[in-house]
């Protein structure tokens, strides 16, 4: 047909209307033979597999070139042979790769789920040894090219952490207790995890000193003057729902209110502390009304 037709779509199924019909004329001079349009859309513009009657198949054979439907079959059965053998073969080459991906992905999540494990994280007094029972322990997670992940431990002092890291990283910080950053190598065999957090004794002093009954009022204040450092900001933070806020205090404002016989800072809580040569740099606190 391109030999008479040059014009013609070299797609066969795209045919319509007068290239059918060309291609009826075409058949009649050649083969003295006629297909009519309804077998075309029928096997050529369908989806039917099956192969046409037999007359059909021998006339369209002289058509290009061979005695018959036998004759094109035998002079081309290594064409045929060779076409569905590069069939077989590329459906392998694509099956193939696409079954080892899916056995990849299934091992990566199995593995994933096997070496999940949740560890368990309690702290205690390192020089004490008892356990530090608090809601207030804050755990601060470090993973690289992560920003931290902010934890506080449940009212029993436990912290659950469920991770298929080998070593995990965190800042721990507690009321009356120094910050630490952690490190460690979990073992999927130990998933229990105590921790030693060491106290903060000055803020264990301010606390104390806020609720005993001390008559040497100066001696408190003298030591008080020197575990605070002279420009150190100390805020207290107000529980106050409605209206939160803070009060910034001096280092002598403070000294007065925690000292003075009214007690008007008693039920002192000491939320952070910041240390600048052994000395109180940064004081935050809050006065605990249920207490």
């Amino acid at each position: 047909m391109k030999q008479s037709y040059p014009g013609i779509d070299p797609n066969i199924t795209e045919w319509k209307g007068q290239e059918i019909t060309d291609f009826q004329e075409e058949l009649l001079i050649k083969v003295n033979a006629h297909i009519s349009e309804k077998w075309f859309y029928n096997h050529i513009k369908s989806q039917n597999k099956s192969l046409p009657r037999i007359d059909i198949l021998n006339l369209l054979s002289k058509y290009v070139g061979y005695a018959n439907w036998d004759d094109f079959i035998f002079q081309n059965r290594d064409k045929v042979a060779s076409r569905k053998s590069i069939t077989k073969g590329n459906r392998y080459f694509v099956l193939v790769p696409l079954l080892l991906i899916g056995v990849m992905v299934i091992l990566f999540f199995l593995f994933k789920m096997l070496s999940t494990q949740q560890y368990h994280f309690s702290f205690y007094d390192a020089h004490t040894r008892e356990a530090i029972i608090s809601d207030q322990v804050e755990i601060k997670l470090l993973s690289e090219d992560e920003s931290p992940i902010n934890y506080f431990s449940d009212t029993a002092g436990n912290f659950f952490l469920k991770t298929d890291q080998s070593e995990v990283k965190m800042v721990v910080n507690a009321p009356y207790y120094k910050s630490d950053t952690i490190i460690r190598i979990l073992k999927k065999f130990e998933r229990e995890q105590k921790i030693g957090l060491h106290a903060n004794d000055y803020a264990l002093i301010i606390h104390y000193f806020s609720r005993m009954n001390v008559d040497d009022w100066q001696k408190r204040r003298t030591y008080l003057g020197k575990i605070i450092d002279d420009g150190a900001m100390i805020y207290q933070v107000l529980n106050d729902i409605n209206a939160p806020g803070m009060e910034l205090y001096n280092k002598e404002e403070f000294i007065d209110k925690l000292t003075m016989p009214t007690g008007s800072l008693k039920h002192i809580e000491i939320l952070d502390t910041k240390f600048k040569n052994d000395k109180i740099m940064v004081l935050r606190f809050r006065i605990n009304q249920k207490k």
